[in-house]
């Protein structure tokens, strides 16, 4: 078999071994253990900022000041176990941004993801050229060639400044999808349509500002072979979260990886989600119940997503996820990729890593075989 290595992937002058980013995945199912074990095998390793003050109230603080304390300790805790790239995944809706984004660079993060909305400004608690002396990288994660134009051109206008690289997350992904319902099947959406759009766009700003900016595929990439797909059409690094969820590594419960082992091709589907975007998770009498109309009641004392209409939600998203971190599954669900019924078995991160590696050596010597017969033929 040919060995072909995966081509590192470079964030400035960040250079990861291995192009492979672990997806931020919140509540609690990517911490500090899993974040550390990727890095430590050469990829990027991602702590999700989100709802980390439900996992770990702190006595006498309100939500907000837990959330800080939690993630301060999850990043020095991953920065123990290993001195290789880590990352920081920070939804842009959440209420506390500012506090949030503002921890992660003063622990010193090498790149902060930001996801579920759009990053236009630098914000309120940082000046531009604070946020350029933590040289922490700044990398949005888009579903389109509209959303990088806006982020790019405003960035540009405000600040002179772009972002180090984008997660271009196509509507295969798990989570909350930045898709419209319609469009999460439609094959004008795929992730192969819409990335080459992307890196014509990307393309100008890296000419106009003399720098590379990264383009990194995510939603739906399960296999070496995924990787290597996308590599050949202009990706420098894909995203993966639902493979790492069954992993020994990873923080989550036994019992939320063993949704992963038992799902079916049918239990996966597309939900209404209380923040007002669509998303995918493995269907369970929960959300069975939501779905039938059965409200959940609950309080919310935390605000912690501008775009949740909690007077009105059936549920509380933040504790669903955090009861299914932790196993109760009669007041939880576990979100998840498209392919997450393909999963079979818990490996270590290591041996992940190496399956991928496999298996991207095999779709090389695979292509490289047809490249060779097809110049016979033409010969």
């Amino acid at each position: 078999m040919i060995f072909s290595k995966m081509p590192p992937l470079k964030i400035g002058e960040l250079k990861i071994k291995t192009p492979i980013i672990q997806g931020g995945m919140g509540v609690g199912i990517s911490l500090a253990n899993l974040a550390s074990a990727v890095s430590n095998e050469g990829g990027i390793g991602v702590i999700s900022s989100i709802g980390l003050g439900l996992l770990y109230p702190q006595p006498n603080k309100n939500y907000g000041e837990s959330n800080k304390i939690a993630l301060q300790k999850e990043i020095k805790k991953a920065r123990a176990m290993t001195q290789n790239v880590l990352g920081v995944n920070i939804m842009v809706a959440i209420t506390d941004f500012d506090d949030i984004i503002k921890v992660a660079l003063e622990e010193k993060i090498d790149i902060i993801f930001l996801g579920a909305g759009l990053p236009l400004k630098i914000p309120n608690t940082l000046s531009l050229d604070l946020l350029r002396s933590y040289k922490t990288k700044i990398v949005p994660i888009v579903s389109s060639e509209r959303a990088v134009k806006i982020i790019f051109n405003t960035w540009e206008k405000k600040f002179n400044h772009v972002p180090d690289a984008v997660v271009l997350e196509g509507p295969k992904a798990g989570g909350h999808l930045g898709f419209k319902k319609q469009q999460i099947s439609d094959p004008d959406y795929t992730l192969e349509k819409i990335l080459p759009e992307i890196l014509n766009t990307v393309l100008q700003y890296e000419e106009k500002f003399s720098k590379e900016i990264p383009v990194i595929v995510a939603g739906g990439i399960y296999s070496g072979k995924d990787i290597y797909k996308y590599i050949k059409l202009g990706a420098k690094g894909v995203q993966l979260g639902t493979r790492f969820v069954a992993t020994e590594e990873c923080d989550a419960s036994i019992e939320f990886k063993n949704q992963f082992l038992e799902c079916g091709i049918e239990d996966i589907g597309i939900i209404e989600s209380p923040v007002g975007l669509p998303g995918r998770g493995i269907i369970n009498k929960f959300l069975k119940d939501v779905e039938n109309g059965i409200k959940k009641p609950y309080k919310c004392p935390f605000k912690c997503l501008k775009t949740c209409d909690y007077q009105n939600a059936p549920y509380c998203i933040a504790l669903a996820l955090v009861n299914a971190k932790n196993g109760k599954f009669n007041n939880g669900f576990a979100f998840c990729g498209s392919n997450a019924f393909k999963i079979d078995k818990i490996v270590s991160v290591k041996e992940l890593l190496n399956t991928l590696q496999q298996e991207y050596d095999i779709a090389v010597e695979l292509d490289q075989r047809l490249k060779y017969n097809n110049l016979q033929d033409a010969i």
